[in-house]
């Protein structure tokens, strides 16, 4: 071969191991601060098909996203049932279980809305311990999208 083409293929192989190590160090990067996809999901029916839908659509991100995306759900109006403690409207045990799997064993973020709450007569009692309560729910969704967070509504 070619001393030439020899030296080339020497330094194309290098600029590319320099190429493939600073990507690795940039994706090792970007997780370190956190992950860089954020994604807020607004539930405010409570359908069990509709949060259904919602719960495989969080699954199907944290399948393709993995450790490089935090999710945020933010119940209110008649969602809220799905972050409650007590049964109040028709809601399968296996959908609040789902969520508060998403939230114990994938660190989501479970929001509930306070000024819902308030209107039905709701304490921190009534909602479960994986939840947070804000003031209000629609303010939350948009204080978060303001600080960069994909919003999804069904």
């Amino acid at each position: 071969m070619d001393p030439h083409k020899r030296n080339l293929l020497g330094h194309m192989a290098t600029g590319a191991s320099v190429l493939l190590a600073s990507g690795a160090a940039q994706a090792t990067a970007a997780t370190a601060d956190g992950p860089r996809h954020k994604v807020v999901y607004q539930i405010n029916k409570a359908d069990p098909e509709y949060i259904e839908h919602i719960l495989n659509s969080i699954s199907a991100m944290l399948s393709k996203y993995v450790d490089d995306v935090q999710i945020a759900i933010v119940a209110f109006g008649p969602g809220i049932h799905l972050l409650a403690t007590q049964p109040g409207r028709p809601m399968p045990d296996i959908l609040r279980q789902r969520v508060r799997g998403l939230a114990d064993n994938y660190g989501a973020e479970l929001i509930a809305c306070g000024n819902t709450m308030k209107t039905i007569g709701w304490g921190r009692k009534d909602i479960i311990a994986q939840a947070r309560i804000e003031e209000v729910g629609a303010a939350a969704l948009m204080e978060m999208q303001e600080r960069g967070w994909a919003y999804i509504a069904w």
